[in-house]
């Protein structure tokens, strides 16, 4: 059995997206891994990717078929079917690619200080701008360089770095070990959404020890990113805030017994609110109909969201006037 499993949730609508991806860790320096691909309802189907790959690329994939279930369900399924003898866990979205040191980096790191939960950086773009690098994080109190070929930090709080600004996380830069991805699993239902970000802090909270690399990892591709396709026009983007928002009440029932996180988390409520709000006044001005329905599946759950509307409302008023 190979030292890694990575997990790639696939769905696509174009060809050459996941040979890409493979291909990438076929050219890992690293070599001990096998790969779980979960189809998920894919238009373009995994399985005519796999047709270009030698017999002996094509016997490191298993290849599972499900009803759409989403990222985090197909995730949850690859997790569900490593084998158990497998050490860690890696995540590769379908649309992005690994840099060839990736596991290489990730197994020395985790071997040699004990870990069992990893991100290396992000490659940035001019599309992934948001996201930087693990250095950034050296002035975070009680930060400690714990290996300087490659660098790798361990924070004193790194779920309080991430509630502050996770743009340092990425699922495609994420390895976790066994004793996490035996017990921990995604929130299917919050798809579109936050959905990674409660997975990365369930991760941390139950890491041993929780390691940070600057070398990048990964870098984006170029294929169907949902998340980024649901603009405040899209007819998804209500349902994703609000996902976004019961995540991020989740969230916030984890660091309950601390103010400052407690805060930061509410702050991002506020704003999935406001954002959900003023993409249903732009429906209006389109002479479109706003969803209803989900706002009031909305306010039942957070009754606020009336307050937001009123106040928003309100300080359109006083602008107008």
């Amino acid at each position: 059995m190979a030292t890694f499993t990575v997990i790639i949730p696939y769905y696509q609508k174009e060809p050459g997206v996941l040979t890409r991806a493979l291909r990438s860790i076929f050219a890992q320096t690293f070599e001990d891994s096998d790969i779980i691909i979960v189809d998920d309802a894919s238009p373009y189907p995994a399985e005519r990717e796999l047709q270009g790959l030698s017999d002996a690329e094509r016997s490191r994939i298993r290849l599972i078929t499900q009803p759409n279930a989403g990222p985090g369900g197909a995730r949850n399924t690859g997790l569900d079917a490593i084998s158990p003898k497998t050490s860690y866990a890696a995540f590769l979205d379908s649309d992005d690619i690994w840099m060839p040191t990736h596991l290489a980096n990730a197994h020395k790191a985790l071997t040699e200080l004990g870990g069992d939960c990893y991100w290396a950086s992000m490659k940035a773009d001019e599309d992934f701008y948001y996201h930087f690098g693990m250095s950034e994080l050296i002035d975070e109190p009680g930060t400690r360089r714990v290996m300087e070929k490659p660098l790798v930090l361990e924070l004193g709080d790194l779920a309080s770095a991430m509630l502050k600004n996770w743009g340092f996380l990425h699922l495609s830069c994420m390895v976790i070990g066994r004793p996490i991805f035996e017990t921990i699993r995604f929130e299917p239902k919050l798809r579109l959404a936050a959905e990674d970000v409660l997975f990365f802090c369930d991760c941390i909270l139950a890491a041993r020890r929780a390691l940070l690399c600057d070398e990048p990892g990964a870098e984006r591709g170029r294929g169907i990113n949902i998340f980024h396709a649901t603009d405040n026009q899209s007819p998804q983007f209500l349902k994703q805030q609000f996902n976004t928002w019961v995540a991020l009440d989740q969230l916030e029932q984890r660091f309950s017994r601390r103010p400052n996180e407690v805060a930061s988390i509410t702050s991002y409520k506020n704003t999935a609110r406001r954002q959900a709000l003023w993409s249903q006044a732009g429906m209006l001005r389109r002479r479109k109909v706003p969803d209803l329905r989900m706002l009031m599946r909305w306010v039942v759950r957070d009754p606020a969201l009336l307050m937001t509307a009123f106040q928003l409302g309100t300080g359109k008023f006083k602008t107008s006037r």
